[in-house]
């Protein structure tokens, strides 16, 4: 399993996470950044449990982006 965060506050809208991890990531048309898709929210940090599956595409999208904001952990 994994856990993906991001902080959505810091998003500047590039659109790599979308581009690279689709399955898992949205843009927004309210504000023009990107969605975790199905992550909770706490104290502006938005988060994901998911499949050993959703690594690869979701630790592309972290190296991708610009300013730093996702990251990908495996846990037990």
């Amino acid at each position: 399993m994994i856990v993906v965060t991001q902080n959505r506050k810091k998003c500047i809208g590039c659109n790599y996470c979308v581009e690279l991890a689709h399955n898992y990531w949205r843009m927004s048309r309210k504000d023009g950044k990107s969605v975790l898709l199905n992550a909770v929210e706490k104290r502006d940090m938005y988060s994901v449990r998911l499949d050993d599956d959703a690594f690869e595409a979701n630790e592309a999208a972290a190296k991708a982006c610009p300013v730093r904001i996702i990251q990908v952990k495996k846990i037990n």
